[in-house]
């Protein structure tokens, strides 16, 4: 399924962990967001593959905005996470890590997602689940 890519009036602008890592949102609707990461040495362990965390955290980030979206830039929704589950099933090839979310579930206080990173290359390299509970705080 192709997706649009994020409407710039969305754009929130980068927060302060999304800068250290680098990562970008590049789509966002209801249901579902996209975020892309390009593999820096940074971003490696000591076996010269991206840390396990760097696939946990971009999951997290992924499913959180896929279960948040309002398509109304004054009326933000947040989230917390409530689990997260990862699974790591390959090493990249390529050099751009793609993470894709949907939110599976919920209600009007909590929801459920699921992510996959893969990289340029098509190669599947995470899958991940979580529960997520609204904010009750909006900005």
């Amino acid at each position: 399924m192709t997706r649009a890519p994020l409407d710039p009036a969305l754009d929130e602008g980068s927060y302060a962990l999304q800068r250290h890592l680098g990562f970008r949102l590049t789509h966002w609707d209801v249901d579902y967001a996209r975020l892309e990461l390009p593999i820096e040495h940074y971003l490696m362990n000591r076996a010269g593959i991206p840390h396990g965390g760097i696939y946990a955290t971009i999951l997290d980030t992924v499913m959180g905005y896929a279960g948040c979206y309002t398509g109304d830039a004054a009326h933000k929704k947040l989230a917390l996470t409530l689990s997260l589950t990862t699974n790591f099933l390959s090493r990249p090839k390529g050099h751009l890590l793609i993470a894709e979310g949907m939110r599976t579930g919920g209600g009007k206080s909590s929801f459920f997602a699921e992510a996959t990173v893969s990289d340029e290359t098509g190669e599947v390299i995470a899958r991940g689940s979580g529960a997520f509970k609204y904010r009750k705080t909006t900005l």
